[in-house]
């Protein structure tokens, strides 16, 4: 049986807060090996100094990981080969709806994650775009089961077997005209790359393997399995993120807390109530 490799993936776009910590040792402790991956294809909000602070946090954390660490923002060009295939099949056609245009689609289907797009450019196609006409490329699902000759799945070790429901999402966002990469499609091929048998995140992601299951499909990569785990929220009952300044690992050593005191408040639940306490 091969060795279980997992890996933690954050963004440098913010300073790390408990959920990550939370989420990182649990990814550390599923597995034989550590991988950390940095996720930094938006430049617009990457920093130098949050790069050196996932790396600060998570040694504080007393985690290691073999060097050299992947950044996807060096790794450009896998993502460019990966969807030069899926074009190369007749899955992917340019999209210049805007937010506001698919929010004003008042008969559109919504799906888990809110409203899925209808479709309305799937006529496009990329050689007739205008060079200064901004757009995203988007998967067309209904063109990619037909490279698809049997029911998909995946394994998640807490939900257990899940059957794929490929249009749960819609035509999803894989790259946009400047960036070869989205998360959807960046991850798959990462994932496959670096040999990772077991995604441990969020599970408010757990949606996200439906399209990947599709996007594995489509390009013949490995299928890991999966471990979805719970999520840490605040008193307002919103999970932590950086988007919602949740206290960050730095705050926390800056108070006092030890890496034991972080580990207890994350087992016992009481997160809450310590960190609150402490007037963070």
């Amino acid at each position: 049986m091969p060795p279980i490799t997992t890996r933690f993936a954050p963004s440098p776009t913010g300073y790390l807060h408990i959920g990550h910590a939370y989420s990182a040792l649990f990814t550390a402790v599923q597995g034989d090996k550590f991988i950390l991956r940095i996720e930094d294809i938006d430049q617009t909000r990457a920093r130098p100094e949050f790069y050196d602070a996932i790396y600060e946090d998570l040694e504080w954390l007393g985690l290691n990981w073999p060097q050299p660490v992947l950044k996807q923002s060096e790794n450009m060009a896998a993502y460019r080969a990966a969807l030069d295939k899926l074009i190369a099949l007749d899955v992917i056609y340019p999209c210049s709806c805007t937010r506001k245009d698919i929010s004003a689609m008042t008969n559109a289907p919504h799906g888990p994650e809110g409203t899925l797009y209808t479709g309305t450019c799937r006529h496009k196609r990329l050689c007739d775009m205008d060079e200064g006409t901004d757009y995203a490329l988007r998967l067309n699902i209904d063109a990619a089961l037909k490279h698809i000759d049997q029911p998909l799945s995946f394994y998640d070790h807490a939900a257990g077997k899940q059957d794929v429901n490929p249009h749960l999402l819609g035509d999803v966002v894989l790259a946009r005209k400047e960036t070869p990469a989205s998360y959807h499609l960046s991850v798959c091929v990462d994932d496959h790359a670096q040999g990772i048998n077991l995604v441990t995140r969020g599970d408010d992601l757990i949606y996200a393997c439906h399209i990947h299951r599709v996007i594995q499909a489509l390009l013949g990569l490995d299928v890991p399995e999966y471990h979805h785990h719970k999520l840490l929220y605040d008193h307002e009952g919103k999970r932590f993120a950086k988007r919602n300044h949740s206290v960050t690992l730095r705050d926390i050593r800056t108070k006092g807390f030890s890496l034991a005191d972080v580990k207890a408040m994350i087992e016992n639940g009481d997160y809450l109530e310590k960190l609150g306490a402490e007037g963070l």
